[in-house]
Order: structure tokens, then C-alpha cells, then sequence
């Protein structure tokens, strides 16, 4: 990989999470991604930042803070009240644009399952779809000398469920996935955690 693209790709940094919310309401979802999100977020050093998306939902934040956030970025807007694909598409890659990424984790919902290629094609990125195992390890492209560090490993069931691909993006941020309902159980969450919100 060239100098500059690895200069870019370390732009990125954090993990983070698609805080899905209905009706003012925290999908389950979203606590499970957080408690994979710290493990991976421990890995990498870095930090767990939840995004959550709709109007008058800053109150919210705090229960994203108490299931590992680190930062919540609050999206408000009455456009956003009731999901709408364009209006949360753009709401998403904006913030991917203005804070950069390093990986974002995306519920494998009906919402997330429309949202996440939306986004990700919106930003030049890969996206894995319903990935039931993340883990940061080490990848080694063609043309690599060395394998790199620090890569998003997602795997999930491929051709029918019959075999388990595991996938790397390792030159486009952020890197994406979205993942199963249910694959993770959610942590406890810490009494008096607070996340900052943005």
C-alpha cells in the first residue's frame, strides 16, 4: 500500500455503533454492539462512540454510557423522528465523514439491514453483512509484504451456511459489518457510567 494510503487509513480512528432507536426507545441490538465494541475497541486502544440517531433522544445518551460508550454523537432532527432512508443515510455518513471511523458496527435489523450498504456505498467502504464472529487480528493482502495489524476480521455464513468466510477491509475505512441480533449477549451495564455526548 502507498505511503498516503496508510497515512489516510490512520485518520481513523474508534469504534462505533449504530445506536438503533424506535419510538425514543433503545433496540436491544445496540447494547449487545457495545459490549463487542469494547472488546474490540480494548484490542485496538481506542474508544467505543455510539451514534444515535433521531429526534429528542439526547436523553438517551446516558444509557448508551452505562453499555460501554465512551462518547455518544447525538443526530436530532424532527426529519429524523421516524426512520427514512435517505434522511439517516445522510445523517450516518456525515458523521463518518466529520469523525472518522476506524470501524462501525451496524445491527443486522430490518433498519440496519437497509441503512448499512446505504452508508457504506454513500462513504467508499466494504460492509459485511450478518457477520456472526469480529475479532482484530492481523491480514495480509496481495501484493503485501508483511501482514498488517490491527484488521477487523468478520465472519459469517457463506453459500447457504455451508461454509464460514472470514473478510478484511484493509484499505478503505471505516470497516464495516453488520451483525446479528442475538449473536452476543449483552454486558451488564455500569452503574454511574457516563458517556460524553456530542
Amino acid at each position: 500500500m502507498a505511503a498516503m494510503e496508510q497515512s489516510l487509513i490512520e485518520q481513523y480512528k474508534d469504534v462505533y455503533v449504530f445506536a438503533q432507536q424506535v419510538d425514543n426507545e433503545i433496540s436491544p441490538i445496540a447494547f449487545e454492539l457495545l459490549g463487542k465494541a469494547k472488546d474490540l475497541a480494548n484490542d485496538l486502544n481506542e474508544k467505543v462512540v455510539a451514534v444515535l440517531i433521531g429526534h429528542n433522544v439526547k436523553d438517551l445518551a446516558a444509557q448508551l454510557g452505562a453499555y460501554g460508550a465512551d462518547k455518544v454523537i447525538v443526530v436530532d432532527d424532527k426529519e429524523l423522528e421516524v426512520y427514512r432512508t435517505e434522511p439517516y443515510t445522510h445523517a450516518l455518513a456525515s458523521v463518518i465523514n466529520e469523525y472518522k471511523p476506524d470501524i462501525l458496527l451496524v445491527g443486522a435489523t430490518a433498519i440496519g439491514r437497509d441503512l448499512g450498504p446505504r452508508v457504506s456505498a454513500r462513504v467508499a467502504t466494504g460492509l459485511t453483512a450478518d457477520c456472526t464472529v469480529l475479532e482484530i487480528g492481523e491480514f495480509k493482502a496481495r501484493g503485501d509484504k508483511e501482514p498488517r495489524q490491527g484488521q477487523l476480521l468478520m465472519t459469517r455464513p457463506a453459500f447457504g451456511g455451508n461454509t464460514i468466510a472470514t473478510i478484511a477491509c484493509p484499505d478503505n475505512r471505516p470497516q464495516m459489518a453488520t451483525v446479528r441480533p442475538g449473536v452476543r449477549q449483552k454486558k451488564e451495564p455500569i452503574g454511574g457510567a457516563n458517556a460524553e455526548v456530542i
